[in-house]
């Protein structure tokens, strides 16, 4: 069966990421910062994830490690493409390959591997239990033992929501997008309000990543990412970077993920069951472009 417990289950974990790096691309798009290097960013918080959770013996040191450098790449990003006024899509597919080339010598260069990385001492995310739900029968399946990190990408939903639009640093960030005179006038840097954004956007994307390789799984594979970055940036497209609309949408596309996976049983390929985000996303900005134009 396609819909019962285990599907309900997994949903959370194909939708942390998603949400994760949507949010990360909301809050650069609410400055004018085209940033589709989410894909990368994310591929270097899953091998920090794994590096720092090895090294430390910690899931924290995983984390850290994993938001550390998810914020650096973020300050790269930004030192190219606002400071030295490189183009957005020039430096995100510049920063994609760097992401996939530095993560695959890093793996041979720290642990001798190629391909994967795989070991015990790999510290895993824990896991939030709910003892409240187990009477009730769907959302103990769904809420139930989830990973601390999808409840910080549902937490951290309504707090960037708040800091957009009921905070002054919200009211900065918007205007360095919307109005950046008016900033200027105001006295305050467009350009340092974007790098702001742009490294709070990789601190999330390496949470992201950090989902993937030590909350889902405890292992590092070369591209792990696997699209989902580009995936957060149609998200991000679609809501117009507005973050209470980036979790429904995140949800959608996990569903979608997580049925690809099942069907994978009923002996379909994994190229089909692969593909099906990419289909719904087709599908979903085509019909948003049309109803703007029939608006129009």
């Amino acid at each position: 069966m396609l819909f019962d417990s285990a599907l309900l289950e997994s949903i959370p974990r194909f939708v942390t990421p998603l949400l994760l790096a949507a949010l990360a691309g909301a809050i650069c798009h609410r400055a004018s910062v085209f940033n589709i290097a989410l894909e990368g960013m994310m591929l270097i918080g899953a091998f920090c994830a794994v590096a720092g959770a090895y090294g430390s013996g910690t899931w924290l040191g995983g984390l850290g490690l994993a938001m550390l450098f998810g914020g650096l790449a973020g300050l790269a990003y930004s030192w190219f493409s606002i400071r030295r006024g490189g183009d957005d899509i020039v430096v995100s597919i510049g920063m994609n390959f760097l992401a996939i080339g530095a993560t695959i010598f890093m793996l041979r260069l720290l642990f001798g591997t190629r391909g994967q990385f795989d070991d015990p001492g790999i510290i895993a995310v824990p896991k939030v239990p709910l003892p409240f739900l187990d009477a009730v029968p769907v959302l103990s399946n769904l809420l139930n033992d989830q990973s601390l990190l999808f409840w910080i990408g549902l937490m951290m939903t309504f707090a960037i929501s708040y800091l957009l639009y009921r905070h002054r640093f919200g009211l900065r960030l918007r205007a360095a997008g919307e109005n950046p005179e008016a900033l200027q006038t105001a006295g305050l840097s467009p350009e340092r309000t974007r790098t702001v954004a742009v490294v709070i956007s990789g601190v999330l994307c390496g949470l992201a990543g950090a989902q993937l390789s030590i909350s889902n799984v405890t292992l590092f594979t070369e591209n792990m990412s696997a699209g989902r970055g580009w995936i957060a940036v149609v998200i991000v497209l679609m809501c117009n970077g507005r973050p209470l609309w980036v979790l429904p949408t995140a949800v959608l596309f996990g569903l979608v993920e997580a049925l690809g996976f099942r069907i994978q049983g009923l002996g379909l390929p994994q190229q089909f069951t692969d593909a099906l985000p990419y289909v719904l996303a087709l599908l979903v900005l085509a019909i948003v472009l049309g109803r703007k134009k029939y608006l129009a």
